[in-house]
């Protein structure tokens, strides 16, 4: 009986509403691989914009690296005491910005400034969206969406190079005039405004994170959103679940990296570690 009961409440996830929800979370993973792939396309022409020497380009390049960083450490912290969704509205319009910043740039110091807000939105993006994917659908296919956001990643890679290659063939290269006399290098940074911007508008769209509200004491906020992505009327049991989990929660320390009864470093902590290193060398 009790198989028959859990198996007629699986079957009644609003799996439209879920999916709807992930899509649009995973617009920031898009906007992450867009904004990390569309620079590849322009570094000989901010070379020549810029007049700056190898060096200079290089920073240039990598700037955006130093937003990505303090974006990732601080979105988390941000999120947990404003919710996923009003700091992802931030992150979208910062993605905005950096795009529409980095192309009207007149100096290496400016386009810097620009790409590091873009980093900044790349780090956040990188933990809010699989983050509010993970905590809004249910658990039977909470993994499956969660990669959504990886495949988004490598679409907007693909997406930034594809777009950055017919601006170019437009142009005849990335230092041309294209367009009401701006230059093509300067259309690669613009093109990722309408991503961003259907991102920013989406997410007025779809609910805050249940987990959030029920951290914060919204039950009846979390209890309706629940209800929406399912029809299977055990939300009070869910937020229980939750609350459960809250409980258990702890801030995370330095420490936790060492197994503290064998005093080794976990094994997954190796296995992190050689990924990283096996991506570079690839």
């Amino acid at each position: 009986m009790e198989n028959n009961e859990t198996e007629t409440r699986v079957g009644t996830d609003n799996l439209g509403a879920v999916i709807f929800y992930s899509a649009v979370a995973a617009l920031g993973g898009f906007l992450f691989g867009f904004d990390s792939g569309v620079i590849n396309g322009t570094v000989d022409a901010l070379q020549g914009a810029f007049d700056s020497d190898a060096v200079g380009t290089g920073f240039n390049v990598a700037s955006m690296l130093l937003g990505c960083a303090a974006g990732a450490f601080f979105a988390g912290t941000l999120a947990d005491k404003f919710g996923r969704k009003p700091v992802m509205i931030v992150t979208a319009a910062a993605f905005i910005f950096s795009a529409w910043g980095s192309g009207i740039a007149g100096s290496s110091a400016v386009f810097v400034f620009f790409r590091i807000t873009g980093g900044l939105a790349v780090g956040a993006a990188s933990i809010l969206a699989p983050a509010y994917i993970s905590e809004i659908a249910p658990p039977k296919i909470r993994g499956s969406l969660t990669t959504l956001q990886q495949l988004m990643i490598v679409v907007g890679l693909f997406a930034a190079f594809m777009s950055n290659y017919m601006i170019a063939g437009a142009a005849g290269g990335a230092s041309e005039v294209l367009w009401g006399g701006f230059n093509a290098w300067q259309w690669m940074f613009w093109v990722e405004i309408l991503p961003a911007s259907i991102f920013f508008i989406c997410l007025f769209f779809i609910p805050e994170s249940p987990r959030y509200l029920v951290s914060s004491g919204r039950l009846d906020e979390a209890k309706a959103v629940l209800d929406s992505v399912s029809s299977a009327g055990n939300s009070d049991e869910k937020i229980k679940d939750i609350e459960s989990t809250l409980d258990k929660d702890s801030t995370p320390k330095l420490s936790d990296i060492v197994n503290k009864y064998t005093g080794n470093i976990h094994p997954i902590v190796w296995v992190g570690f050689g990924l990283a290193i096996l991506q570079q060398f690839t």
